[in-house]
């Protein structure tokens, strides 16, 4: 499928990757996906939502909200500062001693091959997993692209996968932002449309 994609789409999920590592978050969900899709070089799909008044402070801050950095939410820090214990103090005293990212997971330990030889680890070692919804919106996005006869997966069919999987966090965060579903579809087949 990923041989599908155009460059936009190959920056998306890389830039999905750097928005999950960015907020220490463990998975790659929907809402990083979002977030990648705002950046300007990610094409159509910027274009449309921006169009539509997404930004990209907006979304992040309303991630921050929902999730927090480094996969714990806000009722979490706020548990945690009822008996005492300043997360952000805390994540920052241990970054201080022992450096930048020393609270992200270890590397895993490297997979044994045939003959029990160490395989050594083609691409990066610090491989974050898609979330379950984030792997059915890539999955949508080739579903949309063959509904509209394309061979290619472009920026604006993960944004038209998005919307269609309509459930995820990145479809909360716009929802409730006051942009709807079916506009943003609408809008997106516009401007396929107009650069076709």
């Amino acid at each position: 499928m990923f041989e599908r994609f155009t460059n936009q789409a190959r920056h998306v999920v890389k830039r999905a990757h750097d928005e999950a590592e960015g907020l220490h978050h463990r998975y790659i969900g929907t809402e990083h996906l979002l977030l990648a899709m705002l950046d300007p070089d990610s094409g159509l799909a910027h274009t449309v939502l921006a169009g539509a008044g997404v930004t990209r402070e907006r979304v992040r801050a309303a991630v921050e909200a929902k999730v927090g950095q480094g996969g714990l939410g806000d009722d979490d820090a706020a548990a945690l500062k009822a008996i005492g214990i300043d997360l952000p103090a805390v994540r920052a005293k241990i970054e201080e001693l022992f450096g930048p990212g020393a609270l992200d997971p270890p590397d895993p330990e490297p997979r044994r091959g045939l003959l029990r030889r160490r395989r050594t680890p083609q691409g990066p070692t610090n491989r974050i997993p898609f979330a379950a919804r984030s792997k059915k919106v890539l999955e949508l996005s080739l579903r949309e692209a063959l509904r509209l006869g394309h061979n290619y997966i472009g920026s604006e069919h993960i944004l038209l996968g998005l919307i269609r999987e309509g459930e995820g966090l990145a479809a909360q965060i716009l929802v409730e932002s006051g942009v709807s579903l079916d506009d943003l579809r609408a809008r997106t087949m516009a401007a396929l449309n107009q650069a076709a």
